[in-house]
């Protein structure tokens, strides 16, 4: 596992950031194509009158898409060695050592915000966020 310090993290934000991005909105575009996707197979349940079978195969084009999408960007952000822990908000933790404890704890940012400016156990996660420095 790869540990980061505080200003490794926000150096790789570079990287990370684009690509915590495209997570964010190819989710999005996943739970919209998935939503159409319902729709088709509940008219397909019922008898499928009026049904374009155009439609149908691009509705499911568009997820298998989306989802290698999210998988791409998945892939990419796990080979620089960030957890990704929310998919729909673009919240990334750094694997770090705490300085004073030499515990591993986790260096936390999401989308919006300018820097890596906060920090957490591994137990705590979000709710229990502290500011940087240590």
């Amino acid at each position: 596992m790869k540990h980061f310090t505080p200003d490794e993290a926000n150096a790789a934000l570079e990287v990370v950031r684009p690509l915590a991005e495209r997570l964010v909105e190819q989710r999005q575009e996943l739970v919209r194509v998935q939503g159409e996707l319902k729709h088709v197979r509940a008219k397909v349940a019922g008898n499928g009158g009026g049904l374009d079978p155009h439609t149908v195969a691009a509705a499911q084009a568009a997820a298998g898409e989306s989802i290698a999408n999210v998988d791409e960007a998945l892939g990419a952000l796990d080979e620089l060695g960030v957890q990704v822990k929310d998919l729909d908000r673009g919240l990334i933790d750094f694997p770090a050592i705490h300085p004073e404890s030499g515990d591993v704890v986790l260096l936390c940012w999401h989308l919006g915000e300018a820097e890596v400016g906060f920090w957490h156990d591994l137990e705590e996660g979000f709710a229990g966020r502290k500011p940087l420095p240590f």
